[in-house]
């Protein structure tokens, strides 16, 4: 039987740059008796090498922030995604990040049953969570989470028939599914078949394969800021509103969380002082601290982000000159460069994010409404007026008031990101 092929996002190694950042992981396919694909773990990486390095709880956290940017649906094909939980993940509910419809919390076999984590562990699996004990070894005080399991996964290269033998006779009486992992030939696979497992992995089937996407660095200022502002109790909401204003990937997660299954939502929530109010306090701290933890390094911010900022305060600034709403317009501006800042193009990033149709249309290059105050600046960036479609609106709103505005926004900018240069614009 020839390996599966699971084609992605890999081709050869960027140059590498201090201004960017490349988020990776790997995904292994696993498989039912019939070899057909019903879920993918999805495996920390911390570089092209096609291998885990790193602390269990930093790599649990980086891939939360990786799953939570990625999609889990898109990462597992709409199948199941199982992920390496850690203790703190478990029981500080980091895992809440998650849908629970597409996830299944795999329990490192470094976890302890102790009393805290198997009450976790209940609390999760009410919340609509599978659960899969890795790694699974006879010990005692496993019977809470045998329990409770729905997946039992057993290494095929750290075990023989005597130990897997015993192994099941812990499991007597138990519902959950025997999952064999690291099953490397053939012959594995049909001794695994014989002794009753129902799933399968390895790299019989198939090695994980990598996926990796370049993604604009966070705000590190900003971040700084952030993590200040949620050690506060009760959090600032104003306070919080601004600094997720200010930088656009913090913007872009809490938008895809609060729109996500999770929530439940009958109609899209549009708006970032909303969409805190619906998360929460606690699960906003989860999303912001789980995207900072291996973000704040020395590396200069991109000079996409600043101008991003320039292009957001611009558009709010000009917003009810052109009878359109602020809020709405300082999303389009901060928005406008992700499309380079992921490396993503456009169209697939606007069906992620819960914005009016006319506001999608504005962010895919249709000329309306909403677009002009996005084509009045990109004008300003170019120095070139008279070619913008939105020549007669510069004309009308005259020199001295849109010189100010760009002024304002530069300075704006500079000020929420120490280091921006104003030279992007010509006044």
């Amino acid at each position: 039987m020839k390996r599966l092929d699971f084609p992605g996002p890999v081709a050869t190694v960027p140059e590498a740059s201090p201004l960017r950042h490349t988020r990776f992981l790997a995904r292994q396919p696993i498989l039912n008796a019939r070899q057909q694909v019903v879920a993918f773990e999805l495996l920390f990486r911390s570089g092209w090498e096609n291998a885990f390095a790193g602390d269990e709880d930093a790599s649990t956290r980086q891939m939360l922030d990786n799953i939570l940017v990625l999609g889990a649906q898109s990462l597992s094909a709409n199948t199941l995604a199982f992920v390496n939980c850690t203790r703190e993940a478990l029981v500080g509910r980091l895992v809440t990040l998650l849908p629970p419809d597409f996830t299944v919390l795999e329990i490192l076999e470094s976890v302890e049953p102790e009393a805290e984590v198997v009450a976790a562990c209940r609390d999760l699996k009410k919340m609509g969570y599978r659960l899969a004990l890795d790694d699974f070894a006879p010990r005692k005080g496993m019977e809470p989470l045998i329990e409770i399991a729905d997946y039992v996964k057993v290494d095929f290269l750290a075990s023989n028939r005597r130990e897997r033998k015993q192994i099941r006779a812990q499991l007597h009486g138990s519902r959950a599914a025997l999952l064999a992992e690291k099953i490397e030939e053939k012959d594995d696979f049909n001794v695994a078949v014989d002794e009753g497992y129902e799933y399968f992995q390895g790299y019989f089937f198939s090695r994980p394969t990598m996926v990796a996407r370049d993604e604009v660095p966070l705000n590190h200022l900003n971040g700084i800021r952030l993590l200040a502002a949620l050690s506060k109790s009760p959090l600032d909401p104003r306070e919080i509103e601004q600094l997720v204003l200010a930088d656009a990937p913090i913007c872009f997660r809490l938008m895809r969380l609060v729109n996500s299954p999770i929530y439940g939502l009958r109609g899209e929530v549009q708006s970032v002082q909303r969409a805190l109010l619906v998360v929460g306090d606690d699960e906003f701290r989860k999303l912001a601290t789980v995207a900072l933890a291996g973000s704040l390094g020395g590396r200069q911010p991109h000079a996409l982000v600043s101008l991003s900022l320039q292009r957001a305060r611009f558009c709010e600034l000009l917003a009810p000159h052109l009878n359109q709403d602020p809020v709405e317009q300082y999303l389009v501006g901060l928005l406008s460069l992700l499309d380079a800042m992921l490396e993503t193009p456009m169209a697939a990033l606007v069906e992620l994010l819960p914005l009016r149709p006319e506001v999608r249309a504005a962010l895919l290059g249709k000329y309306n409404a909403e677009a002009v105050p996005l084509s009045i600046a990109e004008a300003y960036e170019t120095g070139d007026w008279s070619a913008s479609m939105a020549a007669d609106e510069i004309l009308r709103l005259g020199a001295d008031l849109l010189n100010s505005i760009c002024f304002q926004a530069v300075r704006w900018a500079e000020t929420t990101l120490p280091g921006a240069s104003a030279a992007t614009h010509r006044r």
